[in-house]
Order: C-alpha cells, then sequence, then structure tokens
C-alpha cells in the first residue's frame, strides 16, 4: 500500500504499547497512522479512505456508538475493533456495531496488518463462521419484523431506529423535525411499552426486534473474505 491511498486511525488512549503498534502498522503498510482519544474528535469527511479501529479495551460502549454516528454517511471510512476477545465477544459487539471488520487480542501483527489493507481495498474482514452468526441474526430481525412490536406508534418506531443508528437526542430531534424535549417524551413512552431502563437497553431491544440493514452490508462493493 502506497501512502497517499488512505490511512488508519486508531481510537485508543495512547501509551507506549499503543505506539508500538502504530509504528508496526506504518512502517508495514506504509501510510499514516493517527491517534485519537476515545472522547476525542477527527475530520472524517477528508477525501481519502480511512480505516478507524476502535480499541474495545479502551473505548466504551457509550464511545463506540457515537464514533459510530460520526462515520455513518462517510462511505470511505471503515469502521473496525480490535482487542475483541474472542468470536462471543464479537458477537455481541455486532448486534449494536455496524463493523465492516474485528480483531482478536491474540492476532498476530501481520495478520492485523493484512486485514487492515483488506478493509482498506473495501473488504470486509472476519470469519466466515463470525459472518454467520450475522447473517442468522439479521434472518431473525426480519422474522420478529411481522410480529407486533409492543404497540409503538410509527413515530415511536421512527426514533428507536435512529436511536438504534447511534445517533443522539439533538440528532433524532433535527432529522424528524421536532424538539429535542418531544424527542426525550417518546423515549420516556418507548422505554416504558418496551421494559428497558436506559439507552444502551433500548438500542439492544431495536437491534433485536426492529429490520435495520447496517450500512457496511448495503455497499454492493464491499465483499465478505475468510480471515484465514
Amino acid at each position: 500500500m502506497s501512502q497517499g491511498k488512505g490511512m488508519v486511525l486508531l481510537v485508543t488512549d495512547k501509551n507506549p504499547q499503543s505506539q508500538l503498534f502504530i509504528d508496526y502498522i506504518q512502517a508495514q503498510l506504509d501510510c499514516p497512522v493517527e491517534t485519537v482519544s476515545p472522547q476525542g474528535d477527527f475530520d472524517v469527511s477528508r477525501g481519502e479512505k480511512i480505516v478507524l479501529l476502535l480499541d474495545a479495551d479502551h473505548v466504551d460502549d457509550d464511545s463506540m456508538q457515537a464514533w459510530q454516528a460520526k462515520v455513518v454517511d462517510h462511505e470511505r471510512v471503515a469502521l473496525a475493533a480490535f482487542n475483541l476477545r474472542d468470536e462471543d465477544h464479537s458477537a455481541d459487539v455486532l448486534a449494536t456495531m455496524h463493523l465492516q471488520g474485528v480483531f482478536y487480542r491474540s492476532d498476530e501483527l501481520p495478520l492485523i496488518c493484512k486485514g487492515i489493507s483488506k478493509l482498506m481495498e473495501g473488504d470486509l474482514w472476519m470469519s466466515r463462521t463470525l459472518m454467520t452468526r450475522l447473517i442468522d441474526f439479521y434472518r431473525r430481525q426480519q422474522r420478529n419484523a411481522y410480529r407486533p412490536v409492543c404497540g409503538l406508534t410509527h413515530r415511536e418506531l421512527e426514533i428507536i431506529g435512529l436511536l438504534g443508528s447511534g445517533a443522539s437526542n439533538n440528532e433524532i430531534a433535527e432529522r424528524l423535525f421536532v424538539s429535542e424535549h418531544t424527542v426525550k417524551s417518546h423515549l420516556y413512552n418507548i422505554f416504558r411499552k418496551i421494559k428497558v431502563h436506559n439507552r444502551i437497553q433500548a438500542m439492544n431491544w431495536a437491534r433485536q426486534n426492529l429490520v435495520t440493514i447496517p450500512p457496511s452490508l448495503g455497499r454492493s462493493q464491499q465483499r465478505s473474505k475468510e480471515r484465514f
């Protein structure tokens, strides 16, 4: 990969270990690597291809959702997570995140570099078994689409659908042309109807019971690849 074709953005807490990781990626892939803190910001609208790596050891669920919301409309950004414990952990994360790639703690550095290169080319990077679990998950969603959804109104379904994509209250209000206070009122009613107590539980409920297609799976140019 030649420099100028893309870059890697690492979302993590910078420390000597992460710096060694950065140095290795730069040396092997010959592309720029930048870091940003989990609560930091970065302009993802830049022209080049960006592989955005979320460090599961340092980025909590809320921060992951916030980063997903930042990049959801940018097709040139490939969102991935690394330092995942195992396939079960990956499946849990994929239930709430639209990732194009996953990397495990046990992955060797050469394999991670190979995966980053594939993501840069527009491919997905996950095992066939994990991909099968993901397909089964969406099949269950489709079956659930024909079942009653706890008496939610059309507007409430719109709001919880946007919530499931990682949108904030303010972003939902802007998208639906309502006030943020109205969004909060709807969320209160939604939480009561589906018997959850917080946003994370509501987002998980939405992904289990409503049909949503991740942008990463909707891009015709992306192809599923076996990792090994």
